[in-house]
């Protein structure tokens, strides 16, 4: 539900689902923008479900992208992502049978699954990488190993949340990193306060928990559109 910030008076119902999946991955895009070497052309994606579809999608909005690598435990959910961005995006994407080989020859690797431990080892990843790591949404989940969080130049998009659920909170909890070891939140990066990527060598890593705040931006965008172009079913509440 949207409200009106100044009256409280509801807006619009709508399904947060689609909208949290699509800020979920613009967030990603836009740390990318900022942390990733700006002549990326290799992505690997491990978790080919409808996130990892999305994060493909924005990621293709910020670079020119010529190779893509799927990873997926599910074999049937590979399938589909290749054809789905072979068929509408045109974009050449193969099946990572090696994960670690895929992520070594990749610029970015985007990690959105639902794991609870570490995915790849910290050797798996060169030097120069961007990582975006989306699936730990809560204190269990883990796809980052712990020497990479501390190897690498941390971004998180809510400092306090991802000390208690991200791939920060398990770094922290192993003893490897403290707060004070994270670079910034990404709002101070898109903001200029603080820098983004500053060499070519360094690994860059988004620990992304979700943001309610761009919940909140998205649904408003999607209020307005619905709005222009006549979208949706007007409905008049009961005072």
């Amino acid at each position: 539900m949207l409200f009106d910030a100044e009256s409280g008076t509801p807006l619009a119902f709508m399904d947060s689902r689609d909208i949290t999946s699509l800020r979920t991955a613009a967030a990603t895009a836009i740390a990318a923008k900022h942390l990733a070497r700006p002549e990326s052309k290799t992505v690997t994606i491990c978790g080919c479900g409808n996130q990892g579809r999305v994060q493909l999608s924005a990621l293709l909005q910020v670079y020119s992208l010529r190779t893509v690598f799927a990873y997926d435990t599910n074999q049937d959910q590979v399938l589909r992502f290749i054809k789905t961005f072979q068929s509408d995006f045109h974009v050449s994407v193969t099946q990572a049978s090696d994960l670690p080989a895929a992520i070594r020859q990749s610029d970015i690797c985007v990690t959105c699954t639902p794991s609870h431990r570490p995915i790849f080892d910290v050797e798996a990843v060169r030097e120069g990488t961007f990582i975006a790591a989306i699936g730990a949404d809560n204190s269990s989940k883990q796809e980052l190993p712990a020497e990479l969080m501390a190897k690498g130049k941390v971004v998180c998009d809510v400092l306090e949340q991802c000390m208690v659920m991200g791939d920060l909170h398990h770094a922290i909890e192993a003893g490897v990193m403290k707060q004070s070891d994270v670079h910034a939140e990404l709002g101070e990066v898109v903001a200029g306060i603080k820098p983004g990527r500053q060499s070519e060598e360094e690994i860059t890593i988004f620990d992304s928990t979700g943001m309610a705040l761009q919940d909140v931006a998205a649904a408003a965008l999607v209020f307005e559109k619905a709005q222009q172009f006549g979208a949706g079913t007007s409905l008049k509440l009961a005072a």
